[in-house]
């Protein structure tokens, strides 16, 4: 990967959630689509009203300083089967990617806004990431931690 720029691989087995499933790395499904499809691991079913995270087992790594991996839900997902992300937008920030606590392993939590259970297979896509490069604002104050951790890890 040292010449890699950015990318997806299988985490370590240590931080696989779904032992025996089939892990497919995200592709892009068209030559000039913007953003990866995300595949599910496992089937799931979505009751009405409730989210449901999904881990993929996959982990995105960025060699640019100011890389980040944005996700989406894929618009077949929201339009045809009343689900959205839960947070709306995932932000996958370059120092996720193999963190000591999951291995980076990316997750997906879909909310079903509908009035009827959505049944999900293994293998169907769910969403699509997205890698864009920011900009950093005037002001250079960060908190100097280290990540250790997913979901809401830097606001301990």
């Amino acid at each position: 990967m040292a010449t890699s720029q950015r990318g997806f691989v299988k985490v370590p087995e240590k931080f696989v959630k779904n032992k025996g499933a089939e892990i497919k790395l995200p592709v892009k499904g068209s030559k000039y689509s913007a953003g990866y499809d995300f595949f599910c691991p496992i089937d799931v079913t979505i009751e009405p009203g409730k989210s449901h995270l999904i881990w993929t087992d996959v982990a995105s790594y960025m060699n640019g300083e100011h890389d980040v991996l944005l996700i989406f839900v894929r618009s077949s997902i929201g339009i045809r089967r009343n689900l959205m992300l839960a947070n709306t937008v995932g932000v996958i920030d370059k120092d996720y990617f193999m963190n000591e606590d999951n291995g980076g392993n990316i997750g997906i939590c879909l909310h079903n806004y509908g009035k009827n259970p959505v049944d999900i297979k293994a293998g169907e896509r769910v969403a699509q990431g997205i890698f864009v490069s920011y900009l950093d604002g005037d002001s250079t104050d960060t908190i100097n931690a280290n990540r250790t951790g997913g979901f809401g890890s830097t606001n301990e």
